[in-house]
């Protein structure tokens, strides 16, 4: 199950601007000296995911700064809306900005995976003074269509595993070509991160009718580019990580990016596909070294 709550994190509960309880973990370091990391999952994903980035972060020997990781409405232990339509990247940047204004961070770093990153690509070009250092993890301003095609198959058809090692075997046998050296120790840590366990029974940690809002995106053609909301990340430094099994975000893209960001740095993880994992210590310790070079 989930780490418990306690000396780790602190639970923070917030209403949306619709009146909605909204959800985020606040991992806290010894002072509020350096910038504080916004951590943005992916579209079905939740606060969890970033549990060994953000320890590792708040609890640095040298440079501990405050995350923040955040369940967008509908996901995790954030209350779904009773209006499907309104799980779009607007609405989820709009609570992600009003969540700024609450705990009065003013230009944090922030880690955006896949739908996290998107958001953050629109927070730079609708309030651009907001943020500081941008993740961008296996994200970036041409998605392709081929993977959104998998992600709008995955989210519609999720099955309901019966137990923990069912879903184990479940996530592995759908994820295993683009990580083909997980373990299944790592696949039951991922399992834990996108179910829950209620009265007994296995649910999904995040609620179905997603499906219904990708239903909204039209397949056929290709999904439109985001080259101007990432064009408005110059202002800042920004750190992009890929999977090198990635069917999201493409090689052609990256260098594409590279070549028009004035300070952007690039990794790619092998073996893994979209989207990384942010708890492999290399990949931990680059975040770290790219928010200390930033502050």
């Amino acid at each position: 199950m989930p780490e418990p709550a306690g000396e780790q994190w602190r639970e923070i509960r917030y209403a949306s601007f619709d009146d909605l309880e909204l959800y985020a973990r606040h991992y806290p370091a010894p002072s509020d000296t350096l910038r504080s990391v916004i951590c943005l999952p992916g579209l079905t994903r939740n606060s969890r995911d970033f549990h060994t980035l953000a320890t590792y972060l708040s609890k640095h020997a040298e440079k501990p700064r405050n995350v923040y990781c955040l369940d967008y409405r509908g996901r995790g232990k954030s209350q779904y809306d009773r209006n499907w339509r309104n799980y779009i990247p607007f609405i989820e940047l709009v609570d992600t900005l009003d969540f700024l204004t609450l705990r009065s961070l003013h230009k944090p770093g922030i880690v955006g995976t896949s739908r996290g990153g998107i958001i953050a690509m629109l927070m730079g070009a609708l309030r651009p003074t907001a943020l500081g250092p941008v993740v961008l993890n296996d994200i970036g301003p041409v998605v392709e269509t081929r993977g959104m095609a998998r992600i709008v198959r995955y989210v519609r058809r999720m099955p309901v595993p019966r137990n923990w090692a069912d879903a184990t075997i479940l996530l592995r046998e759908m994820n295993e070509r683009a990580f083909p050296e997980f373990t299944d120790a790592q696949w039951e840590e991922i399992a834990k991160d996108l179910f829950d366990e209620r009265k007994g029974r296995l649910v999904r940690a995040y609620d179905r009718r997603l499906a219904r809002a990708l239903g909204t995106i039209d397949l056929s053609r290709p999904v439109p580019d985001m080259w101007p909301q990432f064009i408005a990340l110059g202002q800042v430094p920004v750190f992009v990580i890929r999977g090198a099994n990635s069917d999201l975000l493409s090689a052609d893209t990256l260098e594409a990016m590279v070549e028009r960001h004035p300070n952007l740095r690039a990794m790619t993880v092998p073996d893994q596909g979209h989207a990384p994992v942010l708890k492999e210590p290399e990949t931990v310790e680059a975040l770290a070294s790219f928010f200390a070079a930033n502050d």
